[in-house]
């Protein structure tokens, strides 16, 4: 049996997320109580249910706290059992919540919408910090979804090796783990030719590879994720995500993690994510 949590900020894509799961065959039920959950699952086995997908967040009140209590005793079980935690930055959920004119589920009348956010982040942070975070705060739904497929296919046995690019304009991402700063390296948005392309496209490729400057930092910091890797192994991590970000998110961040990756995929199982380009 294969159990996806949902959990997150209020705001982020946890509906979307959910809706993916469904799409993909899962059983899949909103905001229950974390001490529902051994429940539903004894039911479900016995109805010979293979894949649920369960969104539990803090709308379920104070009972949150005890979901990593929850998530390890399934595990003990034998129960292959994910957690997706999805974040964005807090100005970003603020203008989604004032957008959409709802309410946020933390509102008393008494808390602005920006304190509940705050609040809201205080109360998941033991969450965050054992599952696979997703900052949605540039993504759309259509990225997410592509995202949420991409996690589920996933083979939770090994540390996910995760090169994500990024542009320091936007913010640097949420879920990163590691973040190296390649602005200092030469950029093709100068050149008028090679702006409107990204570091996937074969000229930038081109210009890149025959900058020096480049392969010391691709050295550099392929020779530091080498060295620590085995250490975060050690640490049963499941998920470590390398940040890679230049000014916009387009060409020298985007090229990097590309090779990046491709170096690693033969030792690691390896994700490649471009917020920018989604």
């Amino acid at each position: 049996m294969q159990l996806i949590l949902i959990s997150g900020l209020s705001g982020s894509g946890k509906s979307v997320a959910l809706k993916t799961l469904e799409d993909s065959g899962f059983y899949c039920v909103d905001n229950l109580p974390a001490e529902l959950l051994p429940a539903l699952i004894n039911s479900l086995r016995e109805s010979g249910g293979e894949k649920i997908g369960v969104s539990v967040d803090v709308r379920s009140g104070g009972s949150m706290q005890s979901l990593p209590q929850h998530i390890d005793s399934l595990k003990d079980q034998g129960l292959d059992v994910r957690l997706l935690f999805l974040d964005a930055q807090s100005d970003t959920l603020v203008k989604r919540f004032s957008e959409t004119r709802r309410l946020h589920p933390l509102n008393d009348g008494a808390k602005t919408l920006p304190e509940c956010v705050a609040y809201e982040r205080e109360l998941l942070t033991n969450i965050a910090s054992i599952g696979h975070r997703i900052d949605t705060s540039e993504l759309g739904a259509n990225a997410l979804r592509a995202w949420v497929k991409q996690f589920i296919q996933l083979d939770r046995a090994r540390l996910t090796l995760l090169f994500q690019s990024f542009g320091f304009k936007h913010g640097i991402p949420l879920d990163a783990d590691l973040v190296f700063d390649v602005r200092c390296l030469p950029n093709p948005h100068y050149d008028p030719a090679l702006r409107p392309l990204t570091g996937r496209d074969a000229p930038v490729i081109e210009f890149l590879q025959n900058t020096p400057m480049v392969d010391k930092m691709y050295d550099d910091i392929s020779r530091f994720v080498e060295d620590w890797l085995p250490n975060y192994i050690a640490d049963s991590r499941s998920y470590l995500t390398v940040a890679i970000g230049c000014t916009g998110g387009q060409h020298r961040s985007v090229y990097l993690s590309e090779r990046l990756a491709h170096h690693f995929q033969s030792q690691q199982q390896v994700l490649v994510r471009h917020r920018e380009l989604s």
